[in-house]
């Protein structure tokens, strides 16, 4: 079976914003810390680790750990429900969207060539 078009220019584009990144000094996040990351911005909050494995369709530990060095990174963060200390919601924060945006604004500005990567660290 061969790939038309639209589907080659989509991987193509997929390739380069990974490359990009990787060639980056920005964190080289894995393809499930990349998911829940985008998921907890994109998605209408609240996020819990159980919301976030079903919509996923992967398990609570996974999540976990994803959720484990989305933290240590700071662009995540736990937060006790006040109304029920068992729950705990995912939260976004500043250093998180900022990664988003750079990302996101790489991809559109088409600046994503294979010589010099343009996406900055999020200090």
């Amino acid at each position: 079976m061969e790939l038309g078009q639209n589907q080659v220019e989509a991987l193509d584009l997929w390739r380069r914003v990974t490359v990009t990144t990787v060639r980056s000094d920005a964190p080289d996040l894995t393809a499930r810390q990349m998911a829940v990351l985008m998921t907890v911005r994109l998605q209408p909050a609240p996020h819990t680790v159980r919301g976030l494995a079903a919509t996923l369709n992967v398990g609570k530990p996974a999540i976990t750990r994803a959720l484990d060095t989305l933290s240590r990174l700071g662009f995540v963060q736990r937060r006790r429900d006040p109304k029920d200390g068992r729950n705990v919601f995912v939260e976004r924060t500043e250093k998180g969207d900022a990664f988003l945006d750079m990302l996101g604004s790489t991809i559109l500005s088409g600046d994503i060539a294979e010589q010099r990567p343009t996406l900055a660290a999020v200090s």
